[in-house]
């Protein structure tokens, strides 16, 4: 595997799902910010394209293909090379796929953030000082959460009841709960196609 340079002056950050079309997007707006690097674990399913970021390379970035489910392999990435934050973007999605094999999305979405979690909350309690008052958890996730809008009805907001209404909403919603708990994490909701 390629390494990216440890340099203690150089902001890191862990990428879950960034070979995705929102990942991409935010991986390239990180590496176009200076003395950034970008560590990207991705399991790379259907939707995943580690070829939108074939033009990066190490030192400033590195692919890891793996899947968040590996407690392990998280664990791992954290301690070797200490981000400062971890941007949750993977998840299985879509609502019809959701429907019609459900086990899959408990798995990675539910499942998968949580030993993701452990992993970072393990990470977290061993740092100390600054780097622990610095470190954060981003999980960006679906506003299918919240349910489905009627024509008239107010947009959802953060602090709207869950309503989820398929797999792929209930899976989210799961992962959504436990994310509140324990360590700096915050939660950003995005519309998504699905």
């Amino acid at each position: 595997m390629k390494s990216i340079d440890n340099n203690s002056g150089t902001e890191r950050i862990l990428v879950t799902g960034g070979c995705g079309f929102i990942g991409t997007n935010y991986i390239r707006r990180q590496m176009a910010r200076a003395g950034r690097q970008v560590i990207n674990l991705d399991k790379c399913t259907y939707a995943a394209n580690p070829q939108n970021l074939g033009d990066y390379e190490a030192p400033q970035y590195l692919f890891v293909r793996g899947d968040i489910c590996n407690h392990g392999l998280a664990a791992n990435l954290l301690r070797e090379y200490r981000p400062s934050a971890i941007v949750h973007f993977a998840a299985e999605s879509h609502v019809d796929r959701s429907i019609a094999a459900p086990e899959a999305f408990l798995e990675t979405n539910t499942v998968g953030t949580f030993r993701l979690l452990r992993a970072a909350e393990q990470h977290w309690s061993a740092l100390r000082g600054e780097q622990r008052q610095r470190f954060r958890f981003l999980h960006v996730s679906t506003d299918e959460v919240f349910g489905s809008l009627g024509p008239n009805d107010a947009a959802f907001t953060e602090e709207s009841a869950y309503q989820p209404n398929s797999p792929y909403a209930s899976s989210n919603e799961t992962a959504a709960s436990g994310t509140k708990a324990g360590l700096p994490a915050f939660m950003r909701f995005e519309r998504m196609a699905s």
